[in-house]
């Protein structure tokens, strides 16, 4: 079936293409009555006319693109509620987010250069060369750093599990173990999280902490028994999923928590609330880091300098668990 084109808009609402041209992309200046206006608008609705998204970067000379690039990363409550604040934000604007999940199968330049965002939003480095070509096409890059150099990105990482273990050490644990995730997209980060937990542990004097890769998806039982058997008090699980995982397995192997094991993971997930027992969690500051990201982009189409990154760190919710 062919796609219903201006003209046709035009012949249904017995108007010119002009007309339909100034209405639909509400050119300023256009003399055109609210009457007519309305009516083009309902007419256009009535055939289901769609216009390119093509042909309105060629008219406006920019596109009303803001492409957001995710790593290969499962997404998570962190990533989703960033992603929707920030929709909602450009949206405010006439911008639409294009979320695209880079797996490396491609090289991203075939994205951008097929779909001419005006700006692409990154939520872990580019390499440089990226960088480079997208602005020299003209194309705003926000969020990232222009190298691979992301050692801040690996200390905000290990101040998560600080938290984790001071809270721990604060509530009489002095033996503390880590369950890591079992995704290897995620090693980087579970592997940022285990030092903090360990440099944690030997900067308070603690013994160094077991990490036992955990599955998400089943009870960590086994995992438990073991580190019930080596003296373990505590874990510090590398998000709340795992943590999830662990109270399962505590329940499995008879032990209470938190009066056997104590357990606290990060995020504070919808489930966090609701596990049995509530879990302790370390929240990170997701509303901060979506605004603060929303506003750069604004900021660099407006030709401006992006803001500081908010001064606002993540924070530990104590419930039930610990």
């Amino acid at each position: 079936m062919a796609s219903v084109t201006s003209a046709d808009v035009a012949r249904a609402a017995g108007v010119s293409r002009t007309t339909v041209s100034y209405v639909l992309n509400d050119t300023p200046g256009a003399s055109v009555s609210e009457a007519t206006r309305e009516h083009v608008r309902t007419t256009a609705a009535r055939l289901g006319y769609a216009p390119s998204a093509a042909a309105r970067t060629l008219r406006r000379g920019r596109s009303d693109l803001v492409v957001c690039v995710l790593p290969d990363w499962p997404t998570g409550p962190v990533v989703d509620a960033l992603l929707d604040h920030l929709t909602d934000v450009l949206a405010e604007r006439g911008l639409f987010v294009l979320v695209h999940h880079h797996r490396g199968s491609r090289a991203l330049a075939d994205l951008w250069r097929a779909v001419t965002p005006r700006a692409v939003v990154g939520l872990a480095p580019f390499p440089a060369a990226d960088v480079r070509a997208m602005r020299q096409a003209g194309i705003e890059v926000v969020g990232t750093a222009e190298s691979a150099d992301s050692s801040a990105f690996d200390r905000s990482q290990h101040d998560l599990a600080v938290l984790q273990v001071d809270h721990l050490v604060t509530r009489g644990h002095r033996s503390v173990a880590f369950a890591t995730t079992t995704d290897d997209r995620l090693r980087r980060f579970g592997a940022a999280r285990f030092a903090g937990v360990r440099d944690t542990c030997a900067a308070r004097g603690l013994p160094g902490p077991p990490q036992v890769p955990v599955r998400a998806d089943e009870p960590a039982t086994e995992a438990v028994r073991s580190w019930h058997a080596q003296g373990v008090t505590a874990v510090a699980a590398y998000n709340d999923e795992v943590a999830l995982a662990v109270l399962a397995g505590a329940r499995a192997a008879g032990l209470i928590v938190p009066d056997d094991l104590a357990v606290v993971g990060v995020d504070d997930a919808p489930a966090a609330r609701v596990a049995a027992p509530a879990l302790t969690t370390v929240a990170q500051p997701v509303t901060p880091q979506a605004e603060h990201l929303a506003t750069s982009v604004l900021a660099v189409l407006d030709g401006h300098e992006a803001p500081p990154w908010p001064d606002d760190p993540a924070r530990v919710v104590v419930r039930a668990s610990t």
